[in-house]
């Protein structure tokens, strides 16, 4: 039998969820809210109505019309004065920072030959640096709190690299090691630190989206997965999760079976071909920061 839920697990709980004005952004911060967190729904209003509310309002507004609590924020995640005004507006409104999600993403789809200085930055901008001052600074307040669980949203794109997109997918690769860095950091102090790879139909991915899957990609279906990973009584730490619909994956960056080389000074093409092809034979191998890893391969070359 399904294990019995309490009805709002975060009741009591706050939360800041960045880009979560539209699309996976928006799901997320209205799943926190029914699970009974108080949200800070950050959005940029580069789109406004006919009475000046953008997509934060909004969202806002859903969530206090069922009953929630939340308050929205139009602040760019690359402007450092953005993070600093997310967590004054949790504590201010709410008292405390419990989690903190940051979903803000964009992509400028170019190929890598094509690319241009302006486009790449612009992307690694908001991507990587909007997500590292957010968390960094949520994770300060959480770190002298003792408790704290943030989820930072990358791609599979970031994991396995995508065509056309390569500023979007070096952004989503460095997410992947940001999160699993602050993982490692954050541990000791209670806050604990995950990655979410989501699949989801949303004005980013719909025009590419196949038909046949755009209705069970729905962006609410992978919401779940964070309210888990966010929930107070979660030990989960460090975890690349995959999700889409109904489904997940765990994934994780492997090495394999250490193999040696002469000594020479020279290796040809063919002999590394068959020193890797060995490598890929021998046991994979995870490990949850480069120095254990470096310290493995070490070990075996001793």
């Amino acid at each position: 039998m399904p294990e019995s839920l309490p009805a709002q697990p975060l009741a009591g709980q706050v939360a800041i969820v960045t880009g979560g004005g539209k699309g996976l952004g928006r799901a997320f911060a209205l799943h926190l809210a029914e699970l009974g967190a108080a949200v800070v729904v950050n959005n940029r209003n580069r789109q406004v109505d006919e009475n000046g509310l953008g997509p934060a309002d909004h969202v806002v507004a859903e969530i206090v019309a069922a009953g929630g609590r939340a308050v929205a924020n139009h602040g760019a995640v690359e402007n450092p004065a953005t993070a600093a005004s997310l967590v004054d507006d949790a504590i201010r409104h709410f008292g405390r920072l419990d989690i903190c999600v940051t979903s803000a993403a964009v992509s400028r789809p170019e190929m890598l030959h094509k690319t241009t200085a302006e486009s790449f930055r612009a992307v690694m901008e908001i991507n990587v640096t909007g997500t590292a001052l957010v968390a960094a600074a949520a994770s300060a307040v959480m770190r002298a709190a003792g408790h704290g669980r943030i989820v930072m949203v990358a791609s599979t794109a970031g994991l396995h690299g995508e065509t056309t997109v390569s500023a979007y997918a070096a952004s989503k690769g460095a997410v992947i090691a940001l999160a699993r860095t602050a993982a490692v950091e954050g541990e000791p102090k209670g806050v604990l630190t995950n990655v979410l790879l989501p699949y989801a139909t949303t004005q980013m991915t719909e025009a590419g989206m196949d038909p046949r899957h755009a209705e069970r990609m729905r962006s609410e279906l992978v919401a779940p997965v964070v309210g888990a990973l966010v929930d107070p009584s979660s030990t989960i730490n460090g975890q690349v999760v995959v999700a889409a619909g109904s489904g997940l994956r765990a994934a994780d960056a492997v090495e394999h079976g250490t193999v040696t080389f002469p000594s020479t000074g020279r290796l040809a093409p063919t002999e590394l071909e068959a020193l890797l092809e060995r490598s890929r034979q021998g046991e994979p191998h995870t490990y949850t920061h480069a120095h254990a890893a470096f310290q493995s391969l070490a070990a075996d070359l001793a």
